[in-house]
C-alpha cells in the first residue's frame, strides 16, 4: 500500500544475486555485521527488520524470540523464506514503511540497514518506527553519509559541484540519498529518538583498497576504526543505536494493525486478515503476510 510517497521497489529483481553474491561486496557485508553486533541489544522478545530483503542479516538475531522480516518487495521475502524456512520464529511481511502494519509498542528492537537512503520522507518513516517500538526500545540504523572523506576531497579539488558540508540531503541517483550527520541527528531528535551510540563504518569501500588487501583484512582494520571514527564521521556509512523515551515491556496481544485505518485486531478469515474498521482485507499467501495491496479495498 502506498498513499502519496514514491517508493524504491525491488520487486522482481534478485537483490541477493544482483548486489551481494559474487559482486565483490564481501568487505561491506563483514563490516556491517561487525557494526550490528556491537550496537544490537543481544536479546529481546521481538525484533523487526525493515528492508530485510533476502534475510542477509537474520542470523545476527539469534537472541530474539520472534523476528519480523519486512520488505516492500515480496520477491525478496520469498528468497528469505527459502533461506530461513518457515517457523513460528520468523514472520515474513510485505508492507510499506510509511504505513507499518504493526500495532504500537509491539517491538523491542527495530533495524534498518541500507534502507533510509531510499526514502524521500525520512521523518515520516522514523515516526512509524518509533510508534512500533516499546518505551525504551532500541532502533539500530544505518545511513549513507554525505560528509565522507571521498566527497570532501572531490569537492575541494573541484571534481564535484555539490558540497558535502551543506546539511540538506543529496540525491545522487533517483531515490538514492546521502545524508549529513547533523541533518540525520536533527531528524532523529524530531522523532523523539535519543542517540545512544554510533560507529563509522566501511572506511575501505573504494576498489583501490580491495585490490591490495583481502576483505577480512580490511574488515579487521575497519573494526579498529569504527569507534574512533564515530567522533568525526568521515566514512561512507554510519551506524547508530537510538532509543525511545521511557521504559517498559513490549505490548502483548495482536501484532498487526490495519495500515489504512490503524485499527488493531485484524480478523483471520481463511487465508486473509480482515479489518472491521475500514473493511480492507489483506492476503496471507504461502506464509507471507501481504499488506502492500488489499485484496478487498475499504
Amino acid at each position: 500500500m502506498n498513499q502519496g510517497h514514491v517508493i524504491c521497489d525491488y520487486e522482481g529483481t534478485s537483490y541477493r544475486a544482483r548486489f551481494w553474491e559474487g559482486q565483490g561486496r564481501e568487505y561491506e557485508d563483514l563490516v556491517e555485521r561487525i557494526a550490528l553486533r556491537r550496537l544490537l541489544p543481544p536479546r529481546g522478545q521481538r525484533l523487526l527488520e525493515v528492508g530485510a530483503g533476502f534475510g542477509r542479516l537474520a542470523d545476527l538475531y539469534a537472541g530474539y524470540d520472534h523476528v519480523v522480516l519486512l520488505d516492500y518487495a515480496r520477491s525478496g521475502l520469498l528468497e528469505a523464506q527459502e533461506r530461513l524456512g518457515r517457523s513460528d520464529r520468523f514472520l515474513y511481511v510485505v508492507a510499506d514503511l510509511y504505513h507499518l502494519p504493526l500495532a504500537p509498542g509491539t517491538c523491542d528492537t527495530v533495524v534498518t540497514v541500507r534502507v533510509l537512503h531510499h526514502l524521500v520522507d525520512v521523518q515520516s518513516a522514523l515516526r512509524q518506527i518509533a510508534e512500533a517500538l516499546r518505551p525504551g526500545g532500541a532502533y539500530v540504523l544505518e545511513y549513507a553519509n554525505k560528509r565522507n572523506i571521498k566527497a570532501i576531497l572531490r569537492y575541494l579539488l573541484g571534481r564535484q559541484a555539490w558540497s558535502p558540508f551543506v546539511t540538506a540531503p543529496y540525491e545522487f541517483a533517483e531515490l538514492n540519498f546521502d545524508f549529513h550527520p547533523s541533518w540525520m541527528a536533527h531528524e532523529l531528535d524530531q522523532a523523539e529518538f535519543t542517540i545512544a551510540a554510533g560507529l563509522a563504518v566501511s572506511h575501505f569501500r573504494h576498489p583501490l583498497f580491495k585490490r591490495f588487501a583481502s576483505p577480512r583484512t580490511l574488515a579487521a582494520v575497519d573494526r579498529l576504526m569504527q569507534r574512533v571514527g564515530a567522533a568525526w564521521k568521515l566514512s561512507p556509512s554510519v551506524f547508530l543505536r537510538c532509543c525511545t523515551p521511557g521504559s517498559g515491556s513490549a505490548v502483548a496481544g495482536d501484532l498487526f494493525r490495519c495500515p489504512i485505518c490503524g485499527l488493531r485486531g485484524l480478523a483471520a478469515r481463511g487465508d486473509t486478515l480482515a479489518c472491521a474498521g475500514c473493511g480492507a482485507v489483506w492476503a496471507v499467501t504461502d506464509g507471507i503476510y501481504d499488506f502492500k495491496t488489499p485484496v478487498v479495498s475499504p
